[in-house]
């Protein structure tokens, strides 16, 4: 009892939180009594718990339900936790159970879906188009730390029973968590507009120009509605169209790469060789691109939301690292088959047109309708994107090629607009408290993604609108920081994950990763910055650096004391990582509260 009035006390100097009430939480009955509070349902039970979030103070408000009583949901609003899967008891298979990862499966699929989205596929053909198969080695490496990453944002949400972007709320002071909203925002408004282009380009493929590209933005409206009406046919159900539209993909650029047919001996030494040999400028910041384009930001916040998805004890230690588990072997099944078919996009541009010239393609693409005349024009290494790239495959292949590869494009683009809303949905409700509906929560993310696409698609041609995908990449590197720095900060605070905080070698592993990965965005970057070529661009960029730096370098701050650092520790960050609401360290004493109820 003294060690919790200890911890709780020390909450309230956490980061300029400062709760006004603050109650034992230990179940104040005699023990043998399991009898629930009368007047309050356990969603009553957490709003109350949290609701009083308002302003610079906390007022938190603890009845006497134990952990396990609690609900990750209210009863006046429901998101995607409305329903809630079982986890079947499978005595027969303790160590493992397919019945178990059955039940745990469908998280990581649609966090897979990141790894799929239109930039990534444009970032795979341009990797092939540039350097053939001599980048697959990045490719692989960018996935295999994208899945440890999202293996820390998932055992966040497993453990705490909160998502990214509530603890993100609870831990922070008002101004930081409102900058790191806006940045998290943003992130996902380009990773939409990426989408809304790849979408639009497909119907424009498909419909062999018929539709322009300003009617296929339209179209993407659409999106709203298909979303919203598949959300009211249940968890599982919504899930299994996800994986559908994952076997599409799968299917059409299979398709394309079983009619390239690639050396694969190429692919092998490609993927397993770290080597470049003969690379320059030009494939090193392709190799750059890659990593920037695989791992997005929002992507941490939606992870840490999808597991508590599923039914969990969390009073108990052993349900918990067993969900950790199988999350863990469902995201490993779910980004092996997002790389094979990042590798399928790969190697066909990489076999049909690593070497070849603009000009080589325009005498390919001559008298053919869906080609215009205009597109290969320009004189040196063939340069593509989403567009050109379903036009030189209907040139080189014939125009089913151009169809399918199209009919890929616009799985990929309608699954990542849905994963984008989720995850714009999670973040709102995290950072701000504030519980939109479904539909205008939708119409504004999807408002802001289609303006200025929209804009662009009237007034310019489809190589701007293809452009965009470039600075939308630049943008959502520059938001890597603020998922993954809040991710390893929280996942290494012991108050927070108790027994499942990270170990020494997982925050030195971890620190040097994110160092890493930032680092190398922030070369992409620069590179985009002074291919611009414009001084009045360098003298924007060199102000903004100076905010953006100095907010990472907060950042960067808390996640060094939170990794041990405590020399670096003064003031009211001494405590970090207790906070007024109990809950995110109940673990602390669960053995205990346990007790007191037999």
């Amino acid at each position: 009892m003294a060690r919790r009035r200890e911890g709780t006390a020390c909450a309230r100097a956490l980061l300029g939180h400062q709760p006004t009430v603050l109650m034992n939480v230990t179940s104040s009955k005699e023990p043998g009594s399991t009898e629930k509070s009368p007047t309050m349902t356990p969603g009553k039970e957490r709003e109350a718990l949290y609701e009083d979030s308002s302003g610079d103070g906390v007022s938190t408000i603890c009845n006497t339900t134990l952990p396990s009583q609690l609900s990750d949901s209210t009863d006046e609003f429901t998101t995607y936790f409305d329903q809630k899967i079982p986890v079947p008891e499978d005595e027969k298979h303790p160590w493992f159970s397919f019945r178990k990862l059955w039940a745990f499966t469908g998280p990581g699929f649609l966090m897979s879906i990141a790894y799929l989205d239109p930039g990534n596929i444009e970032s795979d053909l341009q990797s092939g188009a540039i350097a053939g198969f001599k980048l697959l080695w990045v490719l692989l490496l960018a996935t295999i730390i994208g899945l440890l990453l999202q293996r820390l944002a998932a055992r966040l949400g497993v453990v705490t029973g909160l998502h990214l972007a509530e603890v993100c709320n609870r831990q922070y002071p008002k101004v930081p968590r409102i900058i790191l909203w806006l940045m998290v925002e943003l992130a996902i408004v380009g990773s939409d507009m990426q989408e809304v282009i790849g979408s639009a380009i497909a119907i424009h493929l498909l419909s062999v120009g018929i539709i322009p590209l300003w009617g296929g933005v339209l179209i993407t409206i659409a999106d709203t509605f298909m979303f919203l009406f598949l959300d009211k046919y249940g968890l599982r159900k919504l899930e299994a169209f996800f994986g559908f539209l994952i076997t599409i993909m799968a299917i059409t650029f299979g398709y394309e790469y079983f009619r390239v047919g690639p050396d694969q001996g190429q692919l092998l030494k490609g993927m397993f060789m770290p080597y470049c040999e003969g690379c320059g400028v030009p494939q090193l910041e392709q190799a750059v691109g890659i990593v920037g384009a695989v791992i997005m930001p929002h992507n941490m916040y939606l992870h840490s939301a999808l597991v508590k998805s599923r039914q969990v004890n969390r009073a108990n230690k052993k349900e918990v690292s067993e969900a950790n588990k199988y999350f863990f072997i469902e995201s490993c099944i779910a980004l092996f088959i997002s790389f094979i078919i990042n590798v399928f996009v790969v190697s066909v541009f990489a076999q049909a047109f690593f070497g070849k010239t603009n000009k080589d393609l325009q005498e390919m693409c001559a008298n053919k309708t869906f080609a215009p005349p205009s597109l290969f024009q320009s004189n040196g290494t063939l340069d593509v994107d989403i567009y050109k790239g379903g036009v030189v495959l209907g040139c080189s292949f014939g125009p089913a090629a151009l169809y399918i590869w199209a009919i890929g494009i616009l799985a990929a683009g309608q699954s990542s607009t849905m994963t984008g809303t989720y995850s714009g949905q999670f973040v709102m409700e995290g950072f701000l408290n504030l519980k939109w509906s479904r539909f205008a929560r939708v119409v504004l993310t999807r408002s802001i993604a289609i303006t200025p696409t929209l804009l662009v698609a009237i007034f310019q041609d489809v190589e701007s609108l293809t452009g965009m995908n470039d600075f939308l990449n630049v943008l959502m590197s520059l938001q890597l920081p603020f998922a993954l720095i809040p991710v390893l900060t929280f996942t290494s605070l012991r108050p927070v994950m108790n027994d499942f905080a990270n170990g020494l070698a997982w925050k030195i592993a971890g620190g040097i990763l994110i160092l890493i990965i930032c680092a190398i965005n922030m070369y992409f970057v620069v590179s985009y910055v002074t291919g611009l070529g414009q001084t009045l661009y360098y003298v924007i960029a060199s102000l903004l650096s100076i905010v953006y730096l100095a907010f990472v370098a907060y950042l960067t701050w808390l996640c060094l004391i939170a990794l041990g650092a405590s020399f670096l520790a003064c003031g009211r960050t001494y405590h970090l990582g207790l906070t007024g609401h109990p809950e995110l360290f109940l673990l602390n004493n669960i053995d205990a509260d346990q007790a007191s109820i037999r």
